[in-house]
């Protein structure tokens, strides 16, 4: 049977999605974006966000924040990294890299050996959390259902989107190791998409890329559906390096945490799915701390490299 345009079309965006965690140079930094030139006498601080979407539409979400900040504070201009890949943002943090960081809560226990400090928390709390999409009609009811299938999820580091789903799985009685066959597809899309296309019978996402991908693929999304749900943790982190001035530190921080106050903050969170940013330091996320080293002595090391 002759394949529809469409699903053809679908499948090549998943296959390049999955592919561009992958198969790469490991010294390749990955995409750097920025909206004008760097202006004449302003300081630049690199800002990496780790892989919440692909390349462009990371920049789409996040771009707009970062000329706000440059508009805000005369003199810096800040200028977004995208990574190819977990992996490719993990080494820019352990090289020290960027300034300025926004990575997810295991990461952020990562960055604080390679000397980054928490200064805000990028969300509701409440908002982060695993979710497990299966397609309508699957069959797949119970968590034992999966047994001796394909779940695909965008990284093994991933926390929203990989730990905490394997550890909801491993709390109803399955060895994620054993039972189940464990793909890491690269990215949140390709995650959803795999699922959508038939390869895995579930995909492991968390809620701002499911809500961007039921906003953009509405066809898509409609034959999919959200079985289950983790518990909630702590959200992703804002870090700053240790060697940028304190004052522009406290300064990032002032006006990320009054963004929500204005109407164009609350355009700029919008596009970034993200409710507001909450006033945060290291010691706000012991608490992952302690679900990591419970999660690697039951299920698995976090990072398998």
């Amino acid at each position: 049977m002759e394949m529809p345009l469409r699903q053809c079309a679908l499948m090549l965006l998943a296959a390049l999605t999955s592919i561009s965690g992958c198969a790469r140079d490991p010294d390749e930094s990955g995409p750097r974006y920025a909206t004008v030139p760097l202006l004449d006498g302003a300081r630049e601080y690199r800002v990496a966000i780790h892989p919440l979407h692909n390349p462009s539409r990371l920049s789409q979400a996040y771009q707009p924040l970062l000329a706000y900040l440059s508009r805000h504070l005369p003199g810096r201009q800040f200028t977004l990294e995208a990574s190819r890949d977990y992996a490719a943002f993990e080494q820019k943090i352990a090289q020290r890299l960027p300034d300025v960081i926004i990575p997810n809560p295991w990461q952020a226990l990562q960055a604080m050996h390679h000397g980054y400090h928490v200064i805000a928390m990028a969300g509701d709390a409440s908002d982060f959390k695993g979710l497990w999409i299966v397609r309508k009609g699957s069959g797949i009811r119970a968590p034992s259902d999966l047994r001796g299938k394909t779940l695909c999820y965008p990284s093994p580091t991933a926390l929203a989107a990989c730990v905490m789903p394997q550890y909801f799985l491993h709390r109803h009685g399955l060895n994620v190791r054993d039972d189940v066959s464990n793909v890491y597809v690269g990215s949140q899309e390709s995650s959803i998409m795999n699922v959508y296309l038939g390869t895995a019978a579930a995909g492991a996402t968390w809620p701002p890329p499911w809500r961007s991908f039921q906003r953009d693929h509405p066809e898509e999304a409609d034959s999919l559906e959200v079985i289950w749900e983790t518990e909630s943790l702590i959200n992703n982190a804002v870090m700053v390096r240790d060697d940028v001035p304190g004052s522009l530190r406290d300064s990032v921080r002032a006006e990320l945490v009054r963004l929500h106050l204005s109407a164009e903050g609350r355009a700029i969170l919008g596009g970034m799915e993200t409710a507001r940013f909450h006033e945060a330091s290291d010691s706000t996320y012991e608490i992952v701390r302690r679900f990591v080293e419970r999660f690697e002595r039951d299920v698995r090391k976090v990072d398998p490299r």
